[in-house]
Parts: C-alpha cells; structure tokens; sequence
C-alpha cells in the first residue's frame, strides 16, 4: 500500500511537470506583440512612396515588414476608431460613435486585451485608452505613461502598446518662428524645406498653407525617432525575434479633409506589420512586399486574438486577416462620422479596393462647419481668409461649400484625390446602387445608432449600455429608408409629412429633419411644422425649428431653440446650440438666452463629476461663446 501510494505521488509529480513543460513551450512558442501607433497620420511616409518624408527607421523597418496599401479606420476621429479596435464592435454598434460622448459598455463586450490576459500574456498601454466607455480594470495589467512589457515575470508573452502624440493635430499647428526652432534642433537633411511641399488641390497655395505642411511632415520625423526609440529598447532585451510588430495610426492627417472626413485622406492609413522568422506563416506576403488585402479597424482585434491562437468571439464584428482564424479577404470596408465635439455630423462610407461611395445624410451643413478645436489649425484660418476675399479658386473652394452631396462616388483609381463625384453619372450607377444596398444591409444588420438622435439612445437607455438595449429592439431599416429620402428633392414631402405625425419621435425627428435640408421648397409643410414647434420632444421642436427657420419664419423658431438652451439635458443644450449655429445671422434673437446659457454652462461639471457632460457642456459653451461674438459684430 506504502507503495501504491509512492507510485501515485511518483506519477501526480510527473504529470504536473509534463504539464508545467507544456505550458512553458506554449508559452515560448506564443509570440509577443507590440503596437506602435501614431495619431492623426495618413500614410505619408517614405515608404509609402511619400518624398517628403523623412522617416529613415520606419522606411527601414519595412524593408522586412508588410506594408498594407489598403488599410482603414472604422471612423476618421479618434474615440469611435479606438472603440472599435479595443473591441472588434462598431462604434456605431455600441453607441460609441460620437466623439467625447461616454456611454456604458455591454458586459457582454469585452476588451480584447481581456481574453489576451487570461490567456497568460502581460499586457500594457501606454497610455491613451479614449474608448468612449470606462475601460474595465481588467482590460490592462498596465495603462499609464509608465506601462511597459518589462513589469511582466520573467518568460510571460506580452502584448504592449506605445502611442505618440506627436504627430496629433493639436502638435502641427505651429507656424514659421516655431518651424524654425524645430529645424536649429535636426540634421540639415532632416529639415522640410517649404519649396519641396507639393500643395494638395483642396488648398490655395500660400506661405501659411506651406508651413503648417512643413510643421506636419516635421512633427512626422521626430516620430520617426521615437519609433525608432521603442524598436531598441525591444532589440536590447533580446525580444525581437520573438515579437511581431504592428505600426499604424489612428485615422487621417489632422489637417482639413482629413480628420473628420470620410475621404481617403480621412480613413486611410499606414499599417506595416513585421514578422520574425519563427512567424514568417502568418505573414500574406514576403517580408519587404506591398499587400494589397482590405483590411479595418474593426478586424485588428479578432486578429490580435487569432494569432496567438484564440478563436475570436461570435459577438465580433471584424474579421481575423492573421493566424490560425484567418478568414478570406474583404470586399469592402466600412467607416462612420457622426458627431464630432460640438458638430452633429451624420455619414456613412462603403470602400472597394477600387470605389468609394459615401452618403451624408445631413446634406444641407456646409463641408467645413466651424469646430472650436479645429478652428486653431493655421490652414482653416487660412482657408477661412481668402473665402471672406473671395479669391479661392476652382477646387482650392471646395472645403468652404455651403452644403455637400447627399450622395458621392470616387474611382480612385483614377481619382485618387476624390474630386470627381461620380454619383450622377449614368455609367456608374450601377455600381452606385451595389455599394449603397451593402452599406445600407450593413447599417440595418449592425443596429447603426447613428439613425438614432444621441438624446434619444440616451434616454432609452437610462444608464444602460446602447448595444444591450438597442440590439434586440432597434428595426432600423423604416428609419433608414426614410432618412434616405434626406436631400433627395421636393418629391418625398410628402413621406416627411407623414413621419412628422407618427407616434415615434425618432420618425418625427427625421421628417423634419428631411424638410429643414429642402429650405423653402418645404413651405407646403408649415403648418406641421409649427405643430412640431411644442412637440413634447426637445429634440424633434429643434429640427422643427430649423426647418421653420428655413422657410423664413425666424421668431417662432429661435424662441423654441431659446429655451432647449434652458434644458436639464447637456445633450440637448448642445443640439440646440448647434441648430442655431445653422441658422446663421437670424439667431440674433437668442443673444440674451446665450448668454445666460454660457454663464451656467461654466458651472457645469465644475466638482470634477460626469466627464462626458463636462465635455459636452465645454463644447455647447464654445459654440454659443463663437455666436455671440460673431453676431455681436454683425
């Protein structure tokens, strides 16, 4: 028995160090990964062709990496992107899609990292999150400007990510005297000489619009270095080999048309990735090569999770285009826009390799609406200048238009700047027609909640995560295919007539919305309108109030607008502060409300609490404090 006994304990010992072998192996054979991600950059680096650039590490980094020429962001701003990429959700799924507006996360929604975690891997940020959602404690063994792979026990895979600012837009607005202080500091062949800079055709070409380039492509080059900085600190552990490499930014340039836009120059960016030898498998292509494969945002977490060889969650909206989960190459890729700090913004894009179609569904607001944050950028400034001269020419306008397409289509093969609008175009509609019917499936199948005012989602949801109570209940496709009819011409009034008497007020809200985009061609539908204007709905008397504004009538219009600047809601403070910026010189007579409304607005949030409502009470104030100044002058 004494024996039995010495056998059994003989065999339990062998068994936990056969299976303390097998865990050590596995864990020797799962690779590190390392992000480097950058913000605000289009791929205008050397080795994506850019001359400009002066980005030695990188160009030599992807002498043995992939470098994908078709790689997008699942929105051109920064919280909706990383929503997305943390979770492998849309944003627009989750009720994460305007930018700086906090709502809870489902339960059932988890950070990648997560599974990463309990999967054994040490993992770290540093040190941007910006998900629109509290990021769970279980999310990062590390998030802080301190986090770094080598806090993990000895042996233990790591996941790590390493965000720079530096090439924010917040970072290049900086005119010739700072330029000049940057280039005493670099190498002459490191500095951007302003003859060099190849003006896009959406600018004029002047010395301001040169140097904020030249600050830019500067502020790419110290990145450059930092970059550089991270790849030794990995060689000098001897990590390496051991570790794939992900570099990418977060969306678009932060210059005009490209943050905030669904253009190329808003979505696309620079993703290169590196494989050691050990996982040269994983790799589409030779190391040094150009994949042309479609890639999104939304895909970089089932693609995190597949290779190291977990099998990525049926709740995950992107598909792995790495590891053992690979699934076959995309078609398309989607993006979104909807409200960016103060401006209500509502757009939709569909990219093949080859099309871009893009529908905007707030048609009637100016390309380039004024956004305080944005407003600090030297080329808006610029921009805004010779507008006022009127000396803009041909396409050097084309950000300063009054209104945009409700539809637009891009061969960008032929037009890789996106300047011909193919919407109209009778050859194309064919093609037109297919990408609209898949973004629009799309929309319908994802539950957009862009279709639904952010009041109302909040409302809804009364503290609860968007996704769990809109997931199972929203029916998106009458809402859609009523919104369709936005900006779509007089014929449909009648289809807006009807939705402004419907029991729902999200119906009600789109009817008048759909009329304000027709001006005056919508006067048929005034008395509605005015009935509208005592809706028990703040946000349904707004657009009611636009749309009345629209037809002339300015008094009842402003009064109703006067006093959603009253509302307890922030976010109803906001739209209203936005409608009168839309109705221009006319909100005049609210001047006595914005100022009261301005002086609260300083009081809120002021203990510290609710930081999403401080945020949006920050912008609501911006947008009035802007008003009463410029109306104060007219």
């Amino acid at each position: 028995m004494e024996i039995f006994r010495h056998k059994k304990l003989q065999l339990a010992i062998l068994s936990g160090i056969i299976i303390m072998m097998s865990c050590d192996n596995r864990t020797i054979d799962r690779p590190n990964i390392l992000w480097i991600t950058c913000e605000d950059l289009s791929p205008i680096l050397g080795c994506y062709g850019d001359s400009l650039a002066k980005t030695p590490n990188i160009d030599r980094f992807a002498k043995n990496a992939v470098r994908f020429t078709n790689a997008y962001a699942t929105a051109p701003v920064c919280t909706p992107a990383r929503s997305s990429l943390i979770t492998g959700v849309y944003a627009s799924s989750m009720g994460t899609h305007h930018l700086r507006g906090v709502v809870p996360k489902s339960e059932k929604i988890k950070c990648f990292t997560e599974y990463l975690r309990q999967d054994g891997y040490y993992c770290t940020n540093n040190e941007k999150e910006d998900y629109n959602f509290l990021t769970p404690e279980q999310a990062w063994d590390e998030s802080s400007n301190t986090a770094h792979w080598r806090n993990r026990k000895p042996g233990q895979p790591f996941f790590s990510v390493f965000n720079f600012m530096t090439t924010h837009q917040s970072q290049t607005r900086y005119g010739s005297e700072k330029l000049n202080k940057i280039n005493m500091t670099l190498n002459e062949d490191e500095r951007i000489s302003l003859d060099d800079i190849e003006v896009p055709p959406y600018y004029p070409d002047t010395p301001v619009i040169r140097t904020n380039i030249a600050a830019l492509y500067t502020q790419v080059n110290i990145m450059d270095k930092q970059f550089q900085g991270i790849i030794n600190q990995l060689e000098e552990d001897g990590l390496r080999e051991n570790t794939i490499i992900f570099f990418y930014s977060d969306h678009g340039t932060g210059l005009p048309r490209g943050k905030g836009y669904l253009h190329d120059t808003g979505i696309k960016v620079p993703l290169i990735i590196e494989f050691p030898d050990k996982y040269k498998h994983y790799s589409p292509v030779n190391a040094g090569e150009f994949s042309d494969e479609m890639v999104s945002f939304i895909d970089f977490a089932p693609t995190v999770l597949s290779i190291v060889g977990i099998n990525p969650l049926n709740y995950m909206q992107g598909d792995p285009f790495l590891g053992k989960y690979k699934k076959s190459t995309k078609e398309h890729v989607i993006s979104i826009r909807d409200r960016r700090d103060e401006v209500l913004m509502f757009s939709r894009s569909i990219r093949t390799e080859r099309y871009h179609y893009i529908r905007n569904f707030f048609p009637h607001r100016p390309r380039m609406q004024r956004n305080f944050y944005s407003e600090l950028t030297p080329i808006r400034q610029e921009l805004r200048r010779l507008h006022i001269q009127g000396t803009l020419q041909s396409e050097e306008n084309w950000l300063m238009e009054d209104s945009v397409p409700v539809d637009e289509l891009y061969d960008t093969k032929v037009d890789p700047n996106e300047f011909t609008n193919l919407a109209r175009d009778q050859e194309h509609q064919n093609i037109m027609e297919s990408l609209k019917s898949k973004l629009f499936s799309w929309m319908i199948d994802t539950k957009d909640l862009g279709l639904v005012p952010e009041y109302e989602m909040l409302e809804q949801t009364k503290g609860e995560p968007p996704y769990e109570v809109f997931m199972n209940t929203l029916d998106a496709k009458p809402i859609l295919e009523l919104v369709d009819k936005i900006g779509r011409g007089k014929q449909f009034i009648s289809d807006f007539n009807i939705a402004l008497k419907s029991k729902d007020p999200i119906f009600r809200y789109w009817g008048a919305t759909g009329l304000a985009a027709l001006g005056e061609e919508a006067i048929e539908s005034k008395e509605l309108l005015n009935i509208l204007l005592n809706d028990s709905v703040p946000y349904v008397r707004f657009a009611a109030s636009e749309a009345i504004c629209n037809l002339g009538n300015f008094e009842s219009g402003i009064a109703v607008l006067s006093e959603g600047l009253e509302d307890e809601s922030i976010v109803n403070q906001l739209h209203a502060s936005q409608i009168l910026m839309a109705v221009g010189n006319n909100a005049k007579l609210a001047l006595p409300q914005m100022n009261i409304a301005i002086e609260n607005l300083k009081k809120t949030g002021a203990d510290g609490s609710q930081s999403f409502d401080k945020h949006r009470a920050w912008y609501t104030r911006e947008n009035l404090e802007y008003l009463v100044s410029y109306l104060s002058d007219q």
